[in-house]
């Protein structure tokens, strides 16, 4: 059969000066360095040859943003699918690279089970959903052409560990999921039987910040400090 390809892209940096951890938050869109990411990454993917037949996204403004130079590029509406969005968690709205807050005592019935994690959506809820809307965008494209799947860094490092084989519990740090970056999964049927991984934007990814760089060479996002808390 002929191969069909998944290319899961990260949204780009988000305008975020205090540094919280913006989750689900509405009101959180790119910077125009973010913008100029996602921007190169769609360029990309047109220069590379990508077949693209169809773009998903997340509901959220970063991922909407993030997807629409692709968009514009390939002139193809995107589709939204609410299971592309960003993991739950109790910390939402808080400054957790700036301070004490993650060492507060008020905190630790949070961290009761770190395996799960017991602090937001757990990690095998995030990678089922995140296959499910994989799938799905799989079965929607034509047979040999290719897609674009818009997310966030968590549900897509999630759903590679799944596809790996991987424990779900890992190290923040040594997440591949830069911003901007595209994970692509490749397909004969519904059997997969490839990936790989690219960052397009590296040059500003190095340039930027991130809540959680992971593996990047981007800036850990502390914020301004908040001496109130």
């Amino acid at each position: 059969m002929p191969i069909t390809s998944v290319h899961v892209m990260r949204h780009g940096e988000v305008d975020n000066p205090q540094g919280v951890l913006y989750e689900r938050l509405p009101g959180f869109g790119l910077t125009q360095r973010g913008q100029e990411m996602t921007s190169i990454t769609a360029t990309w993917l047109a220069d590379t040859n990508r077949d693209i037949a169809a773009i998903f996204a997340s509901p959220l403004q970063r991922a909407q943003e993030s997807a629409a130079p692709a968009a514009k590029i390939f002139n193809l509406p995107v589709q939204t699918d609410s299971r592309l969005t960003e993991a739950g968690n109790k910390f939402r709205g808080q400054q957790i690279n700036c301070g004490n807050i993650l060492t507060n005592p008020r905190y630790w019935p949070r961290y009761c089970a770190p395996w799960l994690p017991s602090w937001g959506e757990h990690f095998r809820d995030i990678a089922s959903r995140m296959f499910r809307a994989i799938a799905h965008a799989r079965a929607h494209t034509p047979a040999g052409r290719e897609c674009l799947v818009v997310s966030h860094q968590l549900p897509i490092w999630m759903l590679r560990r799944l596809v790996e084989g991987k424990p779900l519990v890992h190290d923040p740090r040594q997440r591949q999921c830069a911003l901007a970056s595209v994970t692509s999964l490749h397909f004969d049927g519904s059997t997969l039987i490839g990936w790989e991984y690219a960052s397009p934007a590296a040059d500003l990814v190095a340039a930027a910040s991130d809540m959680t760089p992971g593996n990047s060479s981007a800036a850990v996002n502390r914020g301004t400090p908040n001496v109130t808390e």
